[in-house]
């Protein structure tokens, strides 16, 4: 049978196995993949043309001010999908590390 010390020692082993993320490196790298997706998404519906440029794209102006499919609004593009994916990779990297430490207390 095994002894109360060795399930703590391994309890402990366990905790310190699970890997936590760096909640801020997690933001930078949403931020820079929301934006640079923002951006190539308008840059790529521009080049492109056609009759109706972007209708559906146009319809993140709903939650953008400012934001259309056009070269000025690709670039304001690039901010906005950098703040919404650095808010994103910020409020995933505090609720895994959360999550980890109430199971590696358990």
């Amino acid at each position: 049978m095994s002894s109360p010390v060795r399930h703590e020692r391994e309890r402990e082993l366990i905790a310190n196995a699970v890997a936590r993320l760096r909640a801020g490196i997690l933001a930078i790298v949403g931020g820079m993949l929301g934006g640079l997706g923002l951006f190539a998404a308008t840059a790529w519906l521009l080049v492109r043309g056609g009759e109706h440029v972007g209708q559906h794209l146009q319809l993140l102006a709903q939650y953008y001010p400012g934001y259309a499919v056009s070269w000025s609004g690709a670039l304001l593009g690039l901010f906005y999908g950098g703040v919404t994916g650095a808010v994103l990779g910020l409020a995933v990297g505090f609720l895994y590390n959360g999550i980890a430490d109430l199971r590696g207390r358990g």
